[in-house]
């Protein structure tokens, strides 16, 4: 008879401490919501009483949108609020035709900071470089400014100039460059042969929409050579289709390129490789990154280093491993928000960490510059000049070495 009320007692305490659980959830979720009326009541208020109140006359959208503007500036600095004028600006740039200079930037901790200038743009022939900071636009400081009027400000009729005062790690004053600013039309896939090494050389500067179909006539224009270097140096980006549909191309069938996580269910994502590899798997393959390559170019490094289908040489990459979606609104405006965060096959979550290289080949300031420098005028001149370039350099020995090592097993 004790252990039957000892039972019931157990049952009915299990019953109340669930009901309690219950009441003390819808309780806490209750609490949650007065306290998000009360704070909307408040911003009710301040609206009320600035358009009320406020020196000059004042519209609704302005209050609305700065007000928008500032929420996303609030999350993280890749979360944006676009007005309709700025967002159809915005999304030209994936399809790699727009006006300005030629620049990736982020805004933190009130930084304008250059992820990568892109190849054969204005900024990239003047010289800018991933990590400086823009302290003035035209004179202006860009410590108040939003990311998004740091790009209307850079941006203007072609052939107009815009002055920018650069902070660089390693120099002793800030410095000024004045760009001409143009439209700019973007080969984001280059291609070559190296020379007496029959490698190909694959040079990706974006990952737009049109980067697939170039990137796969590369991959079956090489598919017979002895290697494949691919190289992501100061690649800022771009799509996260399209790092995904290129290392599809790469990876055998069913292998994990990429996944995502975020607290909406609907963000959690994981990216296989749906195809059989465009160039066999014996073909070694190199890829070169730095400090420049982030976001769609970590996708694509991480995809191949955690699946063993590539090595990777150069410096850490950027470390930027958040997902942005675009979302418009109904009068044409839209944010751009940070809905999740991306892993690589291996797990490995890189945001602020990056990615360090297989074989680390350091370049310093200089050198990097001296490289950049050589580049730049070999194009613009059109003249063919040996460029010290010690990261390419070991990947080419790399690949050398391995066919060499096969050869040994054979």
């Amino acid at each position: 008879m004790k252990s039957r009320i000892s039972l019931v007692a157990g049952i009915i305490l299990i019953f109340v401490a669930g009901l309690s659980f219950g009441i003390a959830a819808k309780t806490s979720q209750q609490d949650k919501l007065k306290e998000d009326l009360k704070l909307l009541g408040m911003y009710t208020e301040v609206f009320k009483i600035v358009k009320e109140h406020y020196v000059e006359p004042v519209s609704s959208k302005k209050l609305i949108y700065g007000s928008l503007r500032g929420m996303m500036n609030a999350l993280d600095p890749f979360s944006t609020f676009f007005t309709p004028e700025e967002f159809k600006d915005f999304t030209t740039e994936t399809h790699g035709e727009f006006g300005g200079l030629g620049i990736e930037i982020i805004m933190e901790n009130h930084k304008l900071i250059i992820v990568a200038p892109i190849e054969d743009t204005p900024a990239w022939r003047a010289g800018l470089k991933p990590g400086d900071v823009i302290l003035e636009i035209n004179g202006e400081p860009t410590d108040k400014m939003t990311l998004l009027q740091a790009v209307k400000k850079m941006r203007g009729k072609p052939g107009t100039k815009v002055t920018l005062t650069i902070w660089r790690k390693g120099v002793e004053k800030p410095f000024k460059v004045t760009i001409t600013r143009a439209i700019i039309k973007i080969k984001s896939v280059k291609t070559k042969e190296l020379e007496n090494s029959n490698i190909g050389y694959i040079r990706l500067t974006q990952f737009q929409e049109n980067s697939t179909e170039d990137f796969e006539k590369a991959l079956k224009k090489f598919k017979n050579k002895k290697g494949i270097i691919i190289d992501l140096r100061n690649n800022p980006g771009g799509l996260l289709s399209t790092a995904v549909a290129i290392a599809d191309m790469i990876l055998k069938k069913g292998e994990l390129i990429v996944y995502t996580k975020g607290r909406d269910p609907r963000a959690n994502e994981k990216y296989y490789s749906e195809h059989d590899p465009i160039i066999p798997t014996e073909i070694p393959i190199v890829v070169l990154v730095n400090k420049g390559s982030a976001s769609a170019s970590e996708i694509l490094t991480g995809a191949l280093k955690d699946n063993n289908r590539a090595l990777i040489v150069g410096d850490k990459t950027f470390g930027k491993a958040s997902v942005q979606t675009l979302i418009p609104l109904p009068d044409g405006s839209g944010i751009k928000l940070t809905t999740a965060h991306y892993y690589t096959p291996s797990g490995k979550m890189i945001m602020h960490k990056g990615i360090t290289p297989d074989i680390v080949v350091h370049v310093s300031e200089k050198e990097e510059m001296e490289r950049i420098k050589a580049e730049r005028e070999a194009k613009i001149h059109g003249t063919k000049v040996k460029i010290k370039d010690p990261q390419l350099d070991t990947a080419i020995n790399a690949i050398k070495i391995i066919n060499f090592a096969k050869k040994a097993e054979k």
